[in-house]
């Protein structure tokens, strides 16, 4: 594609991930039958479902509604195979808390990169709470064997501000002798302590603490899933870098604790605007207007890290157009991704020209270059690839990715809304 584009209309991005995947497992565990609207069907929560339909739930889908017919916080069947997650970190880390307290032993297991993934950060909290649950190959990786046990509530400090650590112990916590408490350095995203309190938990938050009682039942809801802020970027970054472009992107979820690139955005100078803000089923809510900037350069550390740590492949996009050095720091939890997300951009962004060196906890770009196609290496990593879609629109020559499928993970369909707004 040519620099002479330019991107104009109104968009809807999938729902968001992390809801979508929540929103299965807690309906699962909640007695009644749990309406799941705007779900997202990309391959990561589609390995949810098959977990949960392997331990007996029933899960209906009905034109991309979905509907989840709780067995009730017991009511988990012994799987006869393995569960696998496929590429789904989010469903191995969530779903190991809730097996430690079941009634039966398991094994479950991913992809080649799900294997290389950190797991010692859940098998650790969970076992001080006497969950029995071992990496088969002895290496704090996946495949896991967890058998069910009584668990113990804990006060847990964690050395990652992590969501998938906290809900971890948090789902575990629903099965505790007493109340259990995880502490980060920053607020993670909250969706697991906004969900849980929506069907039925007590759950609470004081400072970067949250806390939770054990529950006796929980009660199925209605769950409208917004679209996803991590997808939307994508399309943030695109309405900011093509000239002449104005995209209207409608129905995003903008949790405080995710919307750390409409920040970054605007401290880069980005014309980005919230309309028609709104709460539905306890999400923040709104529709993002976003017209083409100069964007300048910024630094990006410390606590807003956990807020965008999904969004810098695309962060670092913006940085490699925007003038002078952006620095990103403090997010060394890039490595442990889907791949090592610092080394695939800056090599990538290398080899199409840009001046940029990593670091050991992140990346400096020295932003303004002018850049060029190249095959990009996605490692089959999903944003990273799309990362590279977006950057090629705004460039004379071809940006080539080395797998395209890869985006079926989070957003089946992304190329064809570049498309639609050609």
């Amino acid at each position: 594609m040519t620099n002479n584009i330019r991107l104009k209309g109104e968009i809807t991005v999938p729902g968001d991930k992390s809801i979508s995947h929540r929103a299965v497992m807690f309906g699962s565990l909640a007695k009644g039958t749990t309406k799941i609207t705007n779900f997202l069907q990309g391959a990561d929560c589609l390995s949810t479902i098959a977990c949960f339909k392997q331990m007996g739930i029933d899960i209906t889908n009905d034109n991309g509604t979905i509907y989840v017919h709780g067995n009730g916080l017991y009511g988990l069947k012994a799987p006869k195979d393995t569960l696998y997650v496929g590429n789904s970190g989010t469903t191995i880390r969530l779903m190991s808390g809730i097996l430690s307290a079941q009634n039966f032993t398991c094994t479950v297991d991913g992809d080649a990169s799900i294997r290389k993934r950190p797991m010692k950060r859940i098998i650790e909290p969970l076992s001080m709470m006497n969950a029995n649950i071992s990496s088969i190959d002895d290496n704090f990786c996946a495949p896991l064997k967890i058998t069910g046990n009584k668990l113990n509530a804990i006060d847990y400090t964690s050395k990652v501000a992590s969501a998938q650590v906290k809900s971890s112990i948090l789902l575990a916590g629903l099965y505790a002798d007493g109340i259990t408490s995880v502490t980060e350095p920053y607020i993670s995203r909250n969706h697991s302590e906004l969900m849980l309190t929506a069907f039925g938990a007590n759950v609470w938050t004081t400072d970067t603490t949250a806390h939770i009682e054990p529950a006796t039942e929980l009660f199925a809801t209605e769950v409208n899933v917004p679209g996803d802020i991590s997808s939307a970027a994508y399309f943030i970054a695109a309405g900011l870098i093509v000239p002449g472009s104005e995209l209207l992107i409608k129905n995003v979820g903008i949790n405080p604790t995710r919307d750390g690139i409409i920040r970054v955005v605007k401290a880069m100078g980005g014309n980005i605007s919230l309309l028609n803000e709104r709460t539905v089923a306890g999400e923040a809510v709104a529709d993002i207007l976003v017209k083409h900037s100069n964007l300048h350069a910024t630094t990006i550390e410390g606590e807003i890290i956990p807020t965008l740590i999904d969004e810098i492949p695309i962060i670092a996009i913006l940085a490699a157009f925007a003038d002078g050095t952006t620095t990103i720091k403090d997010a060394a939890e890039l490595k442990v991704k889907e791949s090592n997300r610092i080394d695939l951009m800056v090599n990538n962004l290398k080899a199409m020209g840009a001046d940029i060196v990593a670091t050991d906890d992140g990346m400096i770009i020295n932003g303004g270059k002018e850049l060029h196609g190249a095959t990009i290496q996605t490692n089959l990593d999903h944003r990273i690839a799309m990362s590279f879609a977006i950057a090629g629109l705004n460039i004379d020559s071809e940006v080539k990715l080395d797998d395209y499928d890869c985006v079926n993970v989070s957003y089946p369909g992304f190329f064809e809304t570049i498309e639609s707004l050609l």
